[in-house]
């Protein structure tokens, strides 16, 4: 038991650490081959931060382990909306621009519903996989193009910039950090399935709980600094994007791997339930309020700690 909490936990470390690489080494190679704002933030950034979450579902899914891969998809949702945006709205109150209110949110909402209609019956099948990751394709076309009138990206932040006339190694640094979400997602899988069998424990929640605090990290993390710093749009943004890109990309590819049968009731009911409230709870906040306060995070917060009991004690 000792070697699979170590190895759970050096799989989260690794994660973190090579995710970061993956995303920076990917943003800086796209920087310097002047791609399009859009581009860089809704397929480079989007996929990049997904990547942990992905890979860990869907090397469950193949490890016959679905409960892991959908457990880690939806605790990802919750922990995105309920600890990232309930910190954040803690640290400081998070207006919702015009574009989010009618477009970021309600999409995350309805991607967050879809995902959760597919798989409530405990099952999720490759054509089902097929119709997320379709709807992914769809929804990255539609950002592009509603974004066409970005200015061509000259140069990125100055961290960006600093690399515009080094591709090679911004792209040597993407694939050492994508072959390090690899190794460190196959050790998270494994370490969170023999836990889960030592504690006797559902692979679903240690999934929701555990495996998906580790996976979201890097959103977590980029969240309290965008706090810290005022930057609010960069809130809603990284936190509802990464809703649809788990929902829709992360799912996609674990039904197209072949998830098969969910054999967690709690998981598709309380997990789906806990999900489902957490994203309307922010969506209806945003449009009643138009912004995110401290009683809004409290409220994010307590379904995050009442979700977590709940799920572990059923």
């Amino acid at each position: 038991m000792i070697w699979a909490l170590l190895a759970l936990l050096a799989g989260l470390v690794l994660l973190v650490v090579a995710g970061d690489q993956f995303v920076a080494g990917a943003s800086r190679l796209a920087t310097a081959l002047r791609m399009r704002p859009a581009v860089i933030g809704a397929v480079v950034l989007g996929f990049g931060t997904s990547a942990p979450e992905m890979v860990v579902s869907s090397l469950a899914a193949i490890d016959g382990n679905p409960d892991i891969g959908v457990g880690n998809i939806v605790g990802s949702n919750v922990a995105n909306l309920s600890l990232g945006l309930g910190v954040a709205a803690l640290l400081m109150p998070i207006p919702f621009s015009r574009t989010a209110l009618r477009r970021d949110v309600p999409w995350s909402v309805a991607t967050a519903a879809i995902f959760a209609l597919l798989v409530i019956d405990g099952d999720l099948s490759r054509l089902e996989g097929g119709l997320l990751a379709v709807l992914m394709a769809l929804t990255l076309v539609w950002l592009i193009r509603s974004s066409h009138d970005d200015p061509v990206a000259d140069a990125g932040p100055a961290g960006l910039a600093q690399d515009a006339g080094r591709p090679l190694g911004s792209l040597v640094r993407a694939v050492v950090g994508l072959l390090g979400v690899l190794v460190g997602a196959q050790l998270a899988v494994e370490g969170a399935t023999n836990l889960a069998e030592a504690w006797g424990l559902s692979g679903g929640f240690i999934g929701f709980s555990v495996v998906a605090l580790g996976t979201s990290l890097p959103e977590l993390a980029t969240v309290v600094a965008a706090a810290r710093k005022g930057h609010a749009e960069l809130i809603v943004g990284n936190l509802f994007g990464s809703n649809v890109f788990n929902s829709l990309a992360v799912g996609g590819a674990m039904g197209l791997v072949g998830a098969g049968a969910i054999d967690s009731p709690s998981l598709t009911g309380l997990g789906i339930g806990a999900m489902m409230a957490v994203v309307l709870l922010a969506y209806l906040g945003a449009l009643v309020g138009k912004r995110a306060g401290r009683i809004d995070g409290i409220a994010l917060l307590a379904i995050y700690a009442a979700s977590m009991i709940l799920l572990g004690t059923s």
